[in-house]
C-alpha cells in the first residue's frame, strides 16, 4: 500500500481530507443554499419539538427499517417530479449503483456517455451486461453505439455532468431512444433544485418525463440533506426492491433524515423558493472570462463552473492560492478528469454575492 501511496504523491495525485474553515465556500455542491436555511431547520426542529423518535432506522427497508413516513415521502416526491412511483435510497452513489448493477440482464446492453459519474460506472461494472461508451454529448457517436446493441439497451447519460457542468441534448437523445427503442435513464443530480419548474429538473423542462425510462434525483446537493431517490414506474419501483442490492442490503435512512428531505422539498414548493438569483451569479461569473496559456473557461449554465488549467501540479497550486487568500476552490486532478483537462470546479452559491464573485474573478485573471 505504502508504495501505491508513494507513487500517486509523485505523480500529484495525493488525496488527503481538508478542514478549510473561513473561507467563502466556491467548491460545495449546495446551490440553492438549503443546508444553511433557517426556515427548513426551525420546520425540521418543529416536527421533532413534541414527538418520541428512534435515532436510527434500525434495519434495512425489508427488514425492521420501514416506515409509513418513507412511504409516504417516496409518493410525495414521485408526485412533485410527476413519476408514478419512487424508491428512496441512502445517497446517489447507492441509487445508481443499485439501479445499473441490477436492471440489465446478461444478454442486454448499457451504453454510457464517457463522462458518467463513477458511480453509474461503478454500477455497469457489477452488471453483465455487455456495455459501449459514446462521446460526451455526441448524438452522431450514440446513434453508432444504438446500430451495435441488438438486444435490450439502456442508455444513461446526466442532465447537468457534475465536472464539466454542461447540459445533455436529452431532446436529441430522447428521440434516438425512440427510434432504436432503447430506456433511457437520467442523472438529474445536478439539475435538481437549479433547472425546471420548482427545480423539479432538466427531463421536467422538456415535459419529457413518459418519454424516461428512470430518472435519479439526489438531495446532497441543491436539496441540502442526504440520500436519493429513483424514479419511475410502479413496476420499476417493485423491480428494485427485489434485486438492488445497495438498497436491500443497507440500514434505512434515519427518520430526521427523512423528515429534513420532506422540508426541503415543502421549500421548493412554497411562496418562498426563488432561485432566480443563482442565475444571475452564474451569468456575471462568466461575463468577460479569458485566460491565455491553454487556460479557458468550460461553458456552462449551471452552478458548476470549471476552468482548465492542465497538469495537476499547476492547478493544485493555483488551488492552494486561493484557499490562502479566503476562497474555497478545489482542484480535480487526472485521472478524475481526463489528463490535460484538469481544472478548477467552482460552484456557486445563494449564499455567495457578487462582491465575492468580483472579487474571485480579479484574483483569477491575476494569477493565472
Amino acid at each position: 500500500m505504502l508504495d501505491m501511496l508513494q507513487k500517486r504523491e509523485a505523480l500529484h495525485l495525493y488525496r488527503s481530507l481538508q478542514l478549510n474553515e473561513g473561507l467563502v465556500d466556491f467548491c460545495s455542491n449546495d446551490y440553492l443554499s438549503f443546508s444553511r436555511s433557517q426556515i427548513i431547520r426551525k420546520n425540521v426542529d418543529t416536527h421533532f419539538a413534541n414527538q418520541t423518535y428512534l435515532s436510527g432506522a434500525t434495519g434495512s427497508r425489508s427488514i425492521s427499517g420501514n416506515t409509513k413516513y418513507a412511504e409516504e415521502l417516496e409518493k410525495f416526491i414521485a408526485t412533485f417530479h410527476k413519476s408514478e412511483a419512487g424508491l428512496l435510497f441512502n445517497s446517489g452513489y447507492d441509487a445508481n449503483l443499485g439501479l445499473f448493477s441490477c436492471i440489465a440482464q446478461k444478454e442486454d446492453v448499457l451504453i454510457c456517455d464517457e463522462l458518467i459519474h463513477a458511480s453509474i460506472i461503478d454500477g455497469c461494472r457489477l452488471s453483465y451486461a455487455k456495455r459501449f461508451r459514446f462521446e460526451h454529448n455526441n448524438v452522431l457517436d450514440l446513434k453508432k453505439k444504438l446500430e451495435l446493441a441488438k438486444t435490450r439497451t439502456f442508455v444513461a447519460v446526466e442532465s447537468v455532468y457534475s465536472m464539466d457542468g454542461d447540459i445533455a441534448p436529452l431532446k436529441e437523445i430522447i428521440a434516438l431512444c425512440k427510434q432504436y427503442n432503447a430506456s433511457l435513464i437520467v442523472d438529474e443530480a445536478h439539475a435538481t433544485g437549479v433547472f425546471g419548474e420548482r427545480g423539479r429538473g432538466m427531463v421536467s423542462a422538456l415535459g419529457a418525463e413518459k418519454d424516461v425510462f428512470a430518472r435519479v434525483h439526489t438531495f446532497g446537493k441543491a436539496i441540502g440533506c442526504h440520500g436519493a431517490v429513483v424514479l419511475g414506474t410502479e413496476t420499476l419501483r417493485n423491480y428494485l426492491i427485489n434485486f438492488a442490492r445497495s438498497f436491500i442490503f443497507t440500514t434505512a435512512l434515519p427518520i430526521h433524515s427523512l423528515v429534513n428531505i420532506r422540508t426541503a422539498y415543502e421549500h421548493l414548493m412554497s411562496e418562498n423558493f426563488e432561485n432566480g438569483f443563482l442565475h444571475k451569479l452564474i451569468q456575471h461569473f462568466k461575463n468577460n472570462m479569458s485566460f491565455s496559456n491553454n487556460v479557458y473557461l468550460i461553458e456552462s449554465l449551471s452552478p458548476i463552473q470549471s476552468i482548465v488549467i492542465p497538469g495537476n501540479e499547476r492547478v493544485k497550486k493555483v488551488s492552494k492560492h486561493l484557499q490562502e487568500k479566503g476562497f474555497d476552490v478545489r482542484a480535480i486532478v487526472s485521472p478524475s478528469v481526463p489528463v490535460g483537462k484538469e481544472r478548477l470546479r467552482i460552484s456557486l452559491h445563494m449564499h455567495n454575492t457578487m462582491e465575492q464573485i468580483d472579487q474571485l474573478k480579479l484574483l483569477l485573471q491575476t494569477i493565472i
